[in-house]
């Protein structure tokens, strides 16, 4: 390693430097970067004040902010809250409501069910109670048409009956044939011409 840094130092030895005179645009642009630099200078140091009562400022904004819109804040948050509490409380609410309007119409639908089946019962129980009211104004009306022909019948006057004996062409018969050939009549039954009651 030695050795190459001495090689090195004698080549830099060996170097002529040569400083080349100035001009006058070279010194007005050296004199130039200089003014510059001081303007720059000049600027942050005026600007460090500034920046200074900025950010006093803004600490400002943020301490009144916190002491006046604070209060607020908390006063917003619990208006939040409320809200929230009472949107819970609806909303309970209209859910038990929802609950008690399905349990009435579920009792609504089962009332209806029974009403129909109670309804279909009373119109079975009237049709027989009509089956049975027909034959019975049936009956009454067969029974009353029966008495009517019967007091008919009895109200008519009857043709005389000739007591004979033997055969209407005038022979005798056996009174032996003619008590076989027609019943024996006595008592009411000798009164009723025919032998009708």
């Amino acid at each position: 390693m030695f050795p190459a840094l001495i090689a090195r130092a004698q080549i830099a030895a060996d170097t002529v430097v040569t400083i080349q005179s100035r001009d006058g645009i070279a010194l007005a642009a050296d004199v130039a970067v200089l003014v510059a630099a001081a303007a720059v200078a000049l600027v942050a140091l005026a600007l460090v004040p500034l920046l200074w009562r900025w950010r006093r400022m803004t600490m400002d904004v943020h301490r009144s902010y916190r002491e006046h819109l604070g209060p607020i804040s908390d006063r917003a948050r619990s208006i939040s809250d409320n809200v929230q509490f009472i949107t819970q409380a609806l909303r309970t609410d209209v859910e038990r409501l929802n609950a008690s309007v399905q349990a009435l119409t579920a009792r609504l639908h089962q009332a209806s069910d029974h009403m129909e089946e109670r309804i279909s019962e009373f119109n079975a129980l009237m049709e027989v109670v009509q089956g049975e009211a027909e034959d019975i104004f049936l009956d009454t009306a067969a029974t009353v048409r029966g008495v009517r022909e019967g007091a008919r019948t009895l109200g008519r006057p009857r043709p005389p009956v000739d007591d004979f004996d033997g055969d209407p062409d005038g022979e005798e018969t056996d009174p032996a044939q003619a008590d076989d050939a027609a019943p024996r009549r006595t008592g009411d039954d000798a009164a009723l011409p025919g032998g009708d009651r």
